[in-house]
């Protein structure tokens, strides 16, 4: 019906409970199909057989399909539809679904391309949304913001366990930007999804990071700063529950010693070794090289 929408005419008269459209079609194979496929929307609202689920109003509709009433009724050339419910709301998501339709109707496949917004559920609903899409830092206060997307796709699970491979540098004192990314990820699972979610993180440094794991005395020597800039968003990342772990290998290498390291970060043999154990124990690898 999309490539013949040209061949289709549609009124839509709006109810103080629904709606009562009209859809017809001059052409009988069109009328034929008309009627067919409001068939098997009637079927797929009194089963909640949902389509277009990637449509946030269709995703929405098919949401309260309980409380939508629809009756149809087949014209000389094509059909009659009535959808009604007692639901305030749902009456709003009715009226801008067949708006959609008329949509479909008058553009074809460059409207069905399209998401459609869902209707407000009251005076209060524009707050909210602003509300929703503000950025906010739930567990590492500050950095890492994060925004809330209760429905999109690919939500975060439960029990997911990160391992970060941290490799990239920073100018001597200066915030390490990996880590504000560890930070991020932590904040993500804890408020960006529909739900606050449990996740592990595993850190491991090497490479132009190595050295952010010094203590203030041995960075201050090394780098003739006041302090290490890294060490408060670390210590923060820790008592999170994030597992911080440095390369042996890359530390040695980098003219520094293991008792050198602040005491929350562990000393690993090597990257190659702990990124291989923690990747054998669950841990889905995640690069961060800039």
């Amino acid at each position: 019906m999309l490539q013949n929408h040209d061949a289709i005419r549609r009124t839509v008269k709006e109810l103080p409970a629904g709606v009562e459209t009209v859809t017809e079609s001059d052409d009988p194979k069109i009328a034929e199909a008309i009627q067919e496929h409001v068939e098997w929307m009637e079927y797929r609202i009194e089963e909640t057989n949902p389509i277009r689920m990637r449509d946030p109003l269709f995703a929405e509709i098919f949401r309260h399909t309980d409380k939508i009433k629809m009756v149809h009724e087949n014209t000389d050339k094509g059909v009659r539809v009535t959808e009604t419910s007692d639901d305030a709301y749902v009456v709003k998501l009715i009226q801008a679904h067949a708006k959609a339709v008329s949509g479909f109707v008058e553009r074809g496949f460059a409207e069905a391309m399209k998401n459609h917004p869902v209707p407000e559920k009251s005076s209060d609903a524009a707050g909210d949304e602003k509300q929703r899409f503000e950025a906010t830092t739930p567990v590492i206060d500050g950095v890492g913001k994060v925004v809330r997307l209760p429905r999109a796709v690919q939500q975060p699970k439960v029990g997911a366990k990160l391992l970060v491979d941290l490799t990239s540098g920073a100018e001597p004192g200066k915030l390490n930007p990996g880590l504000e990314k560890v930070a991020k990820y932590l904040n993500i699972y804890a408020g960006a999804g529909e739900l606050p979610t449990e996740v592990q993180i595993a850190v491991v440094l090497h490479g132009g990071a190595t050295l952010a794991v010094l203590n203030s005395d041995a960075y201050a020597a090394k780098f003739g700063t006041e302090t290490n800039p890294n060490l408060e968003l670390m210590h923060q990342l820790h008592e999170a529950g994030v597992d911080l772990y440095v390369c042996g290998q890359s530390l040695i290498a980098s003219g520094a010693k293991p008792d050198e390291v602040v005491v929350f970060v562990d000393t690993a043999v090597s990257a190659l070794t702990a990124v291989v154990n923690l990747q054998s124990d669950g841990f889905a690898y995640v690069p961060v090289s800039r």
